[in-house]
């Protein structure tokens, strides 16, 4: 296509204008790049999370591959990349993700490969987990189970099928 020489190679020579008047410069000699063009082809730029507003109330399931921030009421369970529960949320349902941090309240089971609960969570429900954190003045009632793969089908391992 273009190569920096032969633009510059063929760029005409301007004398440097006197002071105190305009000088209307040539075009750029770099194409324009279409709007129908394909963009190449760029890392994907981490998106901000869906925040789920104080004043909202959720009855069903939520489920994205993305980050999510609750700061309502859900009712039903929610699965996220990294899953934020709000001082002011409270979820009725079972998380998970791989990353849950809960400021707020759940009731639930609990299932992540990082855990942490704040000094102002409130869970009652079981925790399944690879790591947890508990900082203290948080209320947790329920059992905490070590797994390798906790979001495996309720943390559950699956046999492999016999062979034949």
């Amino acid at each position: 296509m273009f190569s920096k020489t032969r633009v510059t190679e063929n760029r005409p020579q301007q004398a440097p204008a006197p002071q105190g008047s305009a000088v209307e410069t040539a075009p750029s000699a770099v194409p324009e790049r279409s709007l129908d063009a394909p963009a190449a082809a760029a890392p994907r730029a981490r998106t901000a999370p869906s925040v789920l507003s104080p004043d909202l109330t959720v009855v069903g399931n939520i489920q994205t591959q993305g980050d999510i921030q609750v700061e309502g009421t859900v009712e039903g369970d929610i699965r996220a990349h990294q899953l934020t529960v709000g001082e002011t949320a409270t979820i009725k349902g079972e998380i998970m993700g791989d990353d849950v941090i809960v400021h707020g309240r759940v009731v639930g089971r609990v299932r992540g490969l990082k855990v942490r609960l704040t000094a102002s969570a409130r869970v009652e429900g079981d925790i399944i987990h690879k790591t947890i954190a508990i900082e203290s003045g948080a209320h947790f009632e329920g059992s905490v189970q070590r797994q390798e793969d906790p979001l495996n089908n309720g943390g559950t391992k699956k046999l492999a099928p016999p062979v034949a």
